[in-house]
């Protein structure tokens, strides 16, 4: 039973969750933290790899439908594509096909075209950056937590030399303690920074995807205010 206990004991000093148990309840604080990172980082990469599809070929599609006056195949291309270009296309052209059936001005379709483009764009983007503000977090409290336990550490590692002051050399206290310390920094940085990474990873990915939606919308609008004027002409 002893040799059980021992076992036991020197399994939990050691290794990983040794270092946990070491550190604090501060620790575990930032072990949450970093499940919740990993979570997020899966739970995005996978979100964002669905839709990393190139809107150059959508969107060209959509173009040279609109240009021979087939709105309703362009509106189908984009029902069966995947990604926020075709998303905002679609949306855009249901308007302009409502708009268009209702007689209304050019001026104003374009106008209401381009401003419910831009409604539904914030939309996609908001889901695109589902769950990012909570990688921010842990990329940023990670670290703080882990100094605040160092901090924390040695408060009670100089509070344990006061006591023991005479009794035990006072450098090997007190690199003890300092080590122990130190533990939570550490584990707070190895958390924070791929956090930080992955964090402007999917930005760099997301900003693309706006970029290519902010394009691809004023390129249509562009097609519906020509394709408005040579129907005008024709009349």
């Amino acid at each position: 039973m002893e040799e059980t206990f021992i076992a036991a004991s020197s399994f939990l000093e050691s290794g990983a969750l040794g270092y946990l148990i070491q550190g604090g309840v501060f620790m575990w604080v930032i072990l949450l933290l970093g499940v919740l990172a990993v979570a997020v980082i899966i739970e995005r990469w996978r979100s964002l790899k669905i839709l990393d599809t190139s809107g150059d070929e959508v969107r060209q599609g959509v173009l040279d439908r609109l240009a021979n006056g087939d709105i309703d195949e362009a509106i189908s291309l984009c029902d069966e594509s995947d990604g926020p270009v075709a998303a905002v296309l679609g949306n855009g052209l249901r308007k302009y096909l409502v708009l268009h059936q209702l007689g209304y001005e050019t001026n104003r379709i374009e106008d209401q075209v381009t401003k419910n483009m831009e409604a539904y764009g914030v939309n996609v983007v908001a889901a695109l950056e589902r769950h990012l503000p909570l990688l921010a977090t842990v990329s940023s409290v990670a670290p703080m937590l882990g100094f605040l336990g160092t901090v924390q550490g040695m408060i009670v590692s100089f509070a344990n030399i006061v006591d023991t002051m005479g009794k035990v050399n006072i450098v090997e206290a007190a690199a003890s303690g300092i080590q122990t310390a130190l533990l939570t920094t550490c584990f707070g940085l190895i958390i924070g920074i791929p956090a930080y990474m992955a964090f402007n990873y999917f930005m760099s990915v997301i900003n693309q995807f706006v970029l290519e939606v902010e394009q691809s919308a004023a390129e249509l609008v562009e097609a519906i205010s020509l394709q408005l004027t040579l129907g005008a002409r024709d009349k």
